[in-house]
Parts: C-alpha cells; sequence; structure tokens
C-alpha cells in the first residue's frame, strides 16, 4: 500500500501568505508616528508666505545671520575635522587604560542638553572660567560674546557626530592594508595619510556634513555662551527665536531655510543613513 504523499508546499505557502498579511496592530502606531513627525513640517511649508519669500530673503538681517552661521559652522567643521578625526583614529586603533569611559565622554554632548553645554563652557571659558581667566589674562583674549565663542559652542555639540561616524568607519575598515604598508617601511603618519584616511574617507565625509549641520542649527549652547548679538553672534536658530516673538512669518521664512538646508543633507547621505540596506 502506497504512503501519502505530503504537501511540501502547504507549510511554506501558508507562511508566505501570513507573513505577507499587513499587521495592524503595528500598522496604525506606525502611521500615527509618520503623522506626527511629517505634520509639523507640512504646516510649515503651508503657512509659509511663499508670496514675499524672495523678498524676505533678501531683507540685511536674514542674510546677515545666513552668512554668520555658514561661515561659524563652516570653522566649527573645520576644528571638528582637526581634532576628531585623530580622536576618532584614538579611539579605535588604540588600547588605553579608560578607553570606555574616554569614549563615554566624547559622546556626553549628544545627550547632555546645549543650554548646559552652554553653561558649563562659561564655567571654563569664561572671563573668570577656569581657563577663560587665564586666557584674558596672559593674552587678552575673551571668547563668550563673540564670533568665536560661537565657533567654540557649536563646535562643542557638534564633534561627537563626526567622532562617531569616523570611529566607526576605521573600525569597519581592513586593517590588513595597513600592515602590509608597514611591512614596506612606511612610518605610522604616512601609513595614516596614504593608507588609513583614503579607505574611511566616506566616513570622515559624512560626519563631517552631519557636523556641519549640527552646528547649523545649534541654539541653546550659542545663546548661553556667545549671546545674541547682530553681526557677531545672532545666527540663524537665534534669528528664528527672535523673529517669532516680533514677526512670525519672518520666522518661518528663516525655519524654511533651515529646513532646506536639512533636506539637502539627508539628501546627500542617503545611502548612508537613510537607504534601507
Amino acid at each position: 500500500m502506497n504512503a501519502p504523499v505530503r504537501d511540501r508546499t502547504g507549510p511554506t505557502l501558508r507562511g508566505r501568505e501570513a507573513s505577507g498579511r499587513l499587521p495592524w496592530m503595528l500598522v496604525v502606531p506606525a502611521l500615527i508616528g509618520l503623522v506626527f513627525l511629517v505634520l509639523p513640517l507640512a504646516g510649515l511649508l503651508v503657512r509659509a508666505p511663499w508670496t514675499t519669500l524672495p523678498g524676505r530673503l533678501a531683507e540685511p538681517q536674514v542674510l546677515e545671520a545666513l552668512r554668520l552661521s555658514l561661515v561659524t559652522a563652516t570653522i566649527a567643521t573645520a576644528l571638528c575635522l582637526l581634532l576628531g578625526v585623530p580622536l576618532a583614529w584614538l579611539l579605535a586603533r588604540v588600547e588605553f587604560p579608560g578607553r570606555r569611559v574616554v569614549r563615554a565622554l566624547v559622546t556626553v554632548p549628544l545627550v547632555l542638553p546645549p543650554v548646559v553645554g552652554g553653561v558649563a563652557l562659561l564655567l571654563v571659558l569664561g572671563r573668570r572660567g577656569i581657563v577663560g581667566q587665564w586666557l584674558e589674562g596672559s593674552f587678552g583674549v575673551t571668547l563668550p560674546f563673540t564670533t568665536a565663542g560661537v565657533v567654540i559652542a557649536e563646535a562643542f555639540v557638534a564633534m561627537p557626530f563626526l567622532v562617531i561616524s569616523v570611529e566607526g568607519a576605521l573600525r569597519g575598515a581592513d586593517q590588513r592594508f595597513e600592515e602590509a604598508a608597514a611591512t614596506l617601511g612606511a612610518s605610522r603618519w604616512t601609513v595614516f595619510r596614504r593608507v588609513t584616511l583614503p579607505m574611511v574617507m566616506p566616513g570622515v565625509v559624512a560626519g563631517a556634513v552631519l557636523c556641519w549641520a549640527r552646528a547649523l542649527g545649534e541654539f541653546g549652547a550659542t545663546i548661553t555662551f556667545a549671546g545674541n548679538f547682530p553681526g557677531t553672534t545672532r545666527t540663524m536658530p537665534l534669528a528664528v527665536y527672535l523673529a517669532l516673538e516680533t514677526e512670525p512669518e519672518a520666522a518661518i521664512v528663516l525655519s524654511l531655510v533651515l529646513l532646506a538646508v536639512s533636506v539637502v543633507i539627508l539628501a546627500s547621505l542617503r545611502d548612508r543613513w537613510v537607504s534601507a540596506p
């Protein structure tokens, strides 16, 4: 008597059908979350004064705030590259006691309220700060409420983005190329400059772009440490805050500029941060 033939495709087909059904208990909260995130941005676009937008963008105070934001964010990013790339290399390549503690300290500005960061900068770099009073007494350098203070505040909150991105790229890089270069007699500086840095350059670029965007949008540490002086420390976020109290349409225009910058940043990094694998 022949044994019954089992349908081997039945469970597989049923599994595919089950996996194809949408779990509404997850879809509904997901849609609500999407609306929660997108609706404010849509409201900004709907309420924007499109007819007067070109004229408002050409206003002197808007151009002044935009110029200052672009300049300070670029200088802050350059400072972060100068200091953050070596710091990321140290965390990724060198074993030393307390490395985990150092990594935790580096990432503290990511979760620290920006206003608290501004207060901390004042206590260290202010005129009566631990380092600030020495800078003023020895060199006559005063950082608070200056454009240089804006750069310092922006670099403080933005550098962790660069360090994390570059450290991740260094940990994912194949060290065999560096070892091969070292066996051929290349110095550690030559290996870093000619082998390591080109390998992790996409991570450096991505980190620099994120760092620049974070510096451009910095508000709390800037207003606490550098103040809000037109032409000196009033960046775009500070101009938005001030305009919201006196001229809401101008605040919307400034917000649209920052929104456009954010969209461009995300579009440029879509392969690394947005696209699904």
